[in-house]
């Protein structure tokens, strides 16, 4: 990834579209490794992760992962998830966030040179195309090696810059998903697991 001399970066995160990738491409984020990469190459201004809450259960799979965030340098922007049931009788949850990334992007525009976005959502297009109009730089993360693969081809050719996921994951791999049973650690560097494992549920 590239970036110039003393650019003023923010980190826009869309968590669900993040967690899909990694687990597609085999491996799971390590949230304080991303920023620390980040801010080894750049001058990152915030780092926001977006993700619904499903509030319907007494304790939320994604509480812990949200409690790290909010305490290690991340900007956590929430809403409650829709939980619903489709034609098919499975259990769905429903919490897209394009709104939320949309105004926070477009309000810190202004303070920024670069703009990093953790999507593939072809949503993200003209959004993308606006920032850029106020001279700001954006690049797009996401993968073409998942299949399908996760970017739109509309929302990486709109992209300065578009990076594959799969490239620089190694950076910041927690541990590799195949791995059974999962390892239960005492120590604080390793960050909680993502929401949402469960095949039976969706996040749109």
């Amino acid at each position: 990834m590239h970036f110039l001399p003393n650019e003023k970066v923010a980190l826009f995160i869309d968590g669900a579209n993040l967690y899909s990738a990694s687990r597609n491409l085999g491996f799971d984020v390590d949230y304080r490794n991303l920023l620390e990469y980040f801010r080894k190459q750049t001058h990152v201004i915030r780092a926001y992760y977006y993700s619904a809450v499903l509030e319907t259960e007494e304790y939320s799979p994604l509480k812990p992962l949200t409690d790290w965030l909010a305490y290690n340098g991340y900007t956590l922007v929430t809403k409650p998830a829709k939980e619903f049931t489709d034609a098919a009788g499975r259990r769905r949850i429903k919490g897209n966030m394009d709104i939320e990334i949309a105004v926070d992007m477009l309000e810190l525009a202004p303070s920024l040179n670069h703009v990093v976005l953790f999507s593939g959502d072809s949503d993200f297009r003209r959004l993308v195309e606006a920032v850029q109009r106020k001279g700001v730089r954006v690049s797009v993360v996401s993968s073409i090696r998942t299949s399908p693969p996760m970017v739109a081809d509309e929302l990486r050719r709109q992209a300065d810059q578009f990076v594959e996921l799969a490239e620089i994951a190694v950076e910041f791999t927690r541990r590799q998903t195949d791995v059974r049973p999962r390892p239960v650690s005492a120590t604080p560097r390793v960050t909680p697991a993502e929401p949402y494992s469960d095949s039976n549920n969706e996040v749109a």
